[in-house]
C-alpha cells in the first residue's frame, strides 16, 4: 500500500510560500526558488541582529569620542579614567547624556580631570 502525502506537502509549501510572500519573480511562486529564498533571509535576518548591536555600540563610541574632543581628552583615556575612579556608566549611557543631558556628562568628565 502507498503512502498519499499530499496534505502535508501541500502544507509544507503552503508554510514556505507565505513566508516568501512578496519575494520578486519566481521566489514567491515557486517552491524550490521560495524554499532557498527563505533559508537565505533567514540566515541573513540572523547576521542583520547581530550586525545591529555592532553598529549601535560604534555609534555610542563614535558620539563619544566626538564630544570628549571638546575636554582635551581622547575616547581611550576617558574609558581609562572611568575604570580608575569606578563610575560604572557604560558606553550607551554615555552617549545617551551626550544627546540628552550634556550638563551631566560635562560634570562626568570633569570629576576625572
Amino acid at each position: 500500500m502507498r503512502v498519499k502525502r499530499g496534505i502535508v506537502s501541500k502544507r509544507k509549501h503552503k508554510k514556505v510560500l507565505g513566508l516568501a510572500k512578496g519575494y520578486r519573480g519566481t521566489r514567491h511562486k515557486l517552491i524550490r526558488t521560495a524554499t532557498a529564498a527563505v533559508l537565505h533571509s533567514g540566515a541573513y535576518a540572523f547576521q542583520g541582529r547581530k550586525n545591529k548591536k555592532r553598529d549601535i555600540r560604534a555609534l555610542w563610541i563614535t558620539r563619544i569620542s566626538h564630544a570628549i574632543t571638546e575636554y582635551g581628552m581622547n575616547y581611550s583615556t576617558l574609558i581609562k579614567k572611568l575604570k580608575d575612579a569606578n563610575i560604572a556608566l557604560d558606553r550607551k549611557i554615555l552617549a545617551d547624556m551626550i544627546v540628552s543631558d550634556a550638563e551631566s556628562f560635562k560634570s562626568v568628565v570633569e570629576k576625572l580631570k
